[in-house]
């Protein structure tokens, strides 16, 4: 499947170009354009509780949000979204759009399973400690919960798959939802969810978000957590990864070993998101720094790895959001227009994405009212493709548009250009 999706994209490119006809016979149209800020769906994340996404509004894309799946469900069958739906609307009134991960573990915190399912017969909760702290794990046993938890996936692909609002889906198990219980009562099948049923839910998931992504965690690769090492064929579901140690000293090492078990060409189809390493306060502090730390810069671990966003809450500590800025410039997608010409009622253009991923939602050349049928989601970097297009509106006074109908009012894909 995986191949067969990349194959599509190389296809839907080669015969995007093979159908121009000879531009020659058009006119070339000046186009001086230049990417002054973050492009939607891109950049570094900052939790939606820190003043800079209020203060620095202008300097970020995205924001982040942990929920509790205890706070949409109390009853079995009866879901209420309120609480989701005021967070979307705060954070699209600053112009900015979600990161979500629901979690049930988290140290120090009671399990966020839904009151009614820990009323159950037979659900026994697992109280144990996790760097010291009581935490609550759940009871992955309960065929209710199993039941509850892919119910709850459904229901939220149904009501926001294709809401703008929201860019990125995280989702998983143990703590923090990240996919490893490294401190504590790690029984999988009880504290963690079997093999068995975690299957089933990546399936179900592929089948509910029909419009956006999922994401795991990189923490998903080794065997003793996952399915994947025994059921290689998971590995062709479309599902995105975020790794929560970017950056840190042996990065190179597990976090490489990791990223790679999922394939080298994922991000051709969903995105590579993930955090910034906590496992140092040196990490924190000298991420962002332009000369880089271990002997890497950050800019080039994003090229590397094609990344489009990354969780830095903490980074307005240490750096200016200026450089904040500037870093998240360097990840995601970035389109440039190399050409615009012109002739009568139609328009063509040479675009290429001069980015380090492509676009994961659709998105497309508009002149005047005239709209290019080629989605650029499936333009990868480094890639170009003329995209032709006729209708009203179209003239040598009309500056060429990317539309996209997933971006939130004050939201704009931006373009280089140096047409001459």
């Amino acid at each position: 499947m995986k191949r067969l999706l990349y194959i599509f994209s190389l296809i839907s490119v080669i015969s995007c170009t093979s159908v121009q006809k000879d531009y020659s016979e058009f006119d070339r149209v000046p186009l001086q354009s230049e990417i002054t800020g973050i492009q939607p769906m891109t950049g570094i994340v900052l939790w939606h509780t820190n003043e800079k996404c209020v203060t620095e509004s202008d300097k970020l894309q995205l924001e982040f949000a942990y929920l509790l799946y205890s706070d949409v469900c109390k009853e079995k069958g009866v879901y209420d979204w309120s609480s989701l739906d005021s967070l979307l609307n705060a954070v699209a009134a600053r112009g900015h759009q979600l990161v979500i991960r629901y979690r049930y573990t988290y140290v120090g915190q009671p399990c966020a399973v839904p009151e009614y399912i820990k009323a159950w017969p037979g659900y026994e909760e697992t109280i144990g400690k996790s760097e010291g702290r009581d935490t609550g794990f759940p009871d992955w046993r309960c065929e209710e919960l199993q039941r509850f938890n892919l119910e709850f996936y459904q229901k939220l692909a149904e009501r926001y798959d294709n809401d703008p609002r929201l860019a990125f889906v995280q989702t998983g198990f143990g703590l923090w939802a990240e996919y490893h219980i490294y401190d504590g009562p790690r029984i999988i099948g009880q504290t963690f969810p079997s093999h068995d049923y975690q299957e089933i839910f990546f399936k179900e998931l592929d089948k509910y978000f029909k419009y956006g992504t999922w994401s795991i965690s990189k923490d998903s690769a080794p065997e003793l957590y996952s399915p994947f090492e025994a059921k290689p064929e998971l590995l062709d579901l479309r599902f995105g990864i975020f790794d929560d140690s970017f950056m840190h000293e042996t990065h190179h090492l597990y976090n490489r070993e990791c990223l790679l078990f999922f394939g080298d060409d994922r991000y051709k189809t969903a995105p590579y998101g993930g955090e910034f390493s906590y496992y140092t306060r040196y990490d924190q502090q000298h991420t962002l720094d332009v000369e880089g730390m271990y002997g890497r810069t950050f800019e080039d671990e994003v090229a590397k790895y094609h990344m489009t966003y990354i969780n830095g809450n903490d980074q307005p500590r240490y750096q200016t959001m200026e450089r904040i800025k500037e870093a998240s410039m360097s990840m995601g997608y970035k389109f440039e227009i190399k050409d615009f010409r012109i002739k009568g009622r139609k328009a063509a253009v040479l675009i290429a994405n001069i980015g380090v991923a492509p676009i994961y939602r659709d998105a497309y050349v508009a002149v005047g009212k005239a709209k290019g049928e080629y989605s650029l989601k499936n333009l990868m970097p480094g890639e170009e493709v003329w995209v032709e297009m006729k209708g009203d509106g179209v003239s040598a006074k009309a500056v060429p548009q990317i539309v996209c109908e997933h971006l939130v009012e004050g939201q704009k894909i931006e373009y280089k250009s140096d047409v001459k």
